[in-house]
């Protein structure tokens, strides 16, 4: 059950960090973090979290990387659902800690967003759902690349949560402007139970499209790093 725990208290982690520094202090006047904070908190949380308990859950904290990772043959089919269901429940209980600070505040409406994912007029800058299934696609791809050669036995002992944290920082700095990033299906659905609208209409693309990215980047892996 640790490893079960593990998984929870990471992915909590991430959405009470990721999306706390959105909804808390990315929009205030002259101080507020911005596209670039958010991106770095993101990072930082799976950096964080990988080093705290990466060694007892392999710090997925995120379904579609769990999924990939079962792809990639790294991963034993028999824990996919119970990481899973931690996973979510995580995001749910961060979601609900973040919702409990963030209404403390004089004029807060969760409806407004509550760091959504969404595409169309609900994308941060009007991107189509395209445009948001590409995306997710592909940079969730990439960062199943970047997990899976930044842990292969081959590389480099020990830095592993740098390169990863790194990577989900550069994923946020590129696709925030799109779908306020998701390439997290727990993620995405911690915040989206909150907000309670269009968030939860869209959030089927934010199943989808990390998970199609996760397996495509997982095979591609398996393609490239295959030893004769």
């Amino acid at each position: 059950m640790k490893k079960y725990f593990a998984e929870f208290f990471g992915t909590f982690w991430l959405v009470f960090g990721g999306c706390g520094s959105a909804v808390l202090a990315a929009g205030i006047p002259e101080l507020g973090i911005g596209y670039a904070g958010v991106s770095l908190a993101f990072g930082l949380t799976v950096l964080t979290m990988a080093y705290a308990v990466g060694h007892i859950s392999g710090g997925h904290f995120n379904p579609a990387v769990s999924i990939g990772l079962l792809v990639g043959g790294r991963f034993n089919a028999k824990d996919l659902v119970p990481y899973i269901v931690a996973q979510v429940g995580g995001a749910i209980a961060a979601a609900a800690v973040l919702y409990t600070i963030a209404s403390g505040a004089a004029g807060f409406d969760v409806t407004a967003g509550f760091a959504s994912n969404g595409f169309a007029e609900h994308s941060p800058h009007g991107y189509s759902m395209m445009a948001a299934l590409v995306i997710e696609v592909v940079l969730t791809a990439f960062f199943l690349i970047i997990i899976m050669g930044a842990t292969d036995k081959r590389a480099p002992a020990g830095f592993a949560p740098i390169a990863i944290g790194l990577g989900l920082t550069l994923i946020h700095l590129i696709s925030i402007p799109v779908t306020n990033t998701s390439v997290n299906p727990a993620r995405s659905t911690g915040v989206a139970l909150f907000q309670g609208s269009w968030a939860i209409e869209q959030l089927w693309l934010f199943w989808v499209a990390p998970i199609l990215g996760a397996i495509i980047g997982a095979l591609v892996y398996r393609f490239i790093a295959e030893e004769k």
